[in-house]
């Protein structure tokens, strides 16, 4: 008897990782029908994390209206929610993601993290203690400060004014204000990435351009998000400069600062919420994937997680992709 599991990450704008895993299943059982094939659909922390996760544990996707990536945008977003636990699954890609955009509305001095924030302010209110927060594929570069804007925080300029939404902004903030309630549950951000805040492998200068970023815009951001950390520093007493907080344009950093959060790696959680390790015990073999698999794909994404629980269990790892 043969047992084989399915591990896939989803084929960005093809199959999500629930449908490969479904297609999978449907090819192997045609010609194997007593063969024993289990579906884990993966995630590292970008899109489709939120849908992983309630594949694994059986949590529901509550529905919120939330500010989109621009901020006269609204997009139908939602999370995640396992009630047994109280835990939230806040996914930006929902509200403040690349994919939500047209290639000719990409422009990180103008798109927002606040929908993030919006979200993120919702589970607070359904009365999650745990918020899992998936910062992948976003359309921003504003050091999350849009998310924090929606959570009542406020970034004042040298004339006292609260500043406007978007990356561009970011070079006026004078000082940060938090909000009166500060009381947010733990916060842990899915994040598989070490570029820093700013400088030469910062959000800005990495992951600015595939956002729409011109090398003008480039350096004005990353001036903007070392504005940001200097005012965050000296008010706040919080260093925003940290590896991995240049993950989605600095909303890892942001929510470190102004939730508290801690970042931790976006494919073990979860490997450990899915049990994977539990049916690769006796498991022949683990079939994984993605869109693309590259270089990358052996960097913290979900084809490296799956092969290194594999090689725990003693499972062979086939690797299936759109494009090699």
């Amino acid at each position: 008897m043969m047992k084989i599991v399915l591990a896939f990450d989803s084929f960005k704008g093809s199959l999500t990782a629930r449908e490969a895993c479904a297609v999978a299943r449907k090819a192997l059982l045609s010609v194997h029908p007593d063969w024993t094939v289990v579906s884990k659909p993966m995630a590292d922390g970008g899109e489709g994390t939120a849908q992983a996760m309630i594949s694994s544990l059986g949590g529901r996707w509550i529905p919120v209206t939330a500010m989109g990536p621009l901020p006269r945008r609204r997009v139908r977003a939602g999370f995640a929610w396992f009630p047994s636990t109280r835990t939230a699954v806040v996914e930006m890609a929902c509200a403040s993601g690349l994919t939500l955009l047209r290639h000719n509305e990409l422009n990180p001095l103008k798109t927002t993290t606040y929908g993030t924030g919006m979200l993120i302010a919702a589970a607070i209110r359904k009365g999650a203690r745990r918020i899992w927060l998936a910062v992948g594929g976003s359309a921003t570069v504003d050091g999350g400060v849009g998310a924090a804007m929606a959570l009542g925080w406020k970034f004042i300029d040298v004339r006292g004014r609260e500043i406007g939404l978007g990356g561009g902004e970011l070079a006026r903030i004078a000082t940060i204000v938090p909000p009166t309630a500060r009381k947010f549950p733990p916060v842990e951000v899915l994040c598989d990435v070490n570029n820093p805040l700013t400088g030469p492998t910062g959000a800005a200068r990495v992951y600015g351009p595939q956002k729409g970023a011109t090398p003008a815009m480039v350096k004005r951001l990353d001036a903007g998000l070392r504005n940001l950390s200097r005012v965050a520093r000296r008010t706040l007493k919080k260093n925003m400069d940290i590896a991995g907080g240049g993950a989605a344009g600095g909303l890892a950093a942001g929510a470190v600062a102004f939730l508290n959060a801690k970042l931790v790696s976006g494919i073990e959680t979860v490997i450990n919420a899915s049990r994977l390790d539990y049916e690769l015990q006796d498991a022949d073999w683990v079939v994984t994937g993605e869109g693309r698999f590259d270089r990358q794909s052996l960097q913290g994404k979900v084809v490296h997680g799956v092969a290194r629980a594999a090689r725990r269990q003693g499972v062979k790892v086939a690797v299936i992709a759109g494009s090699v």
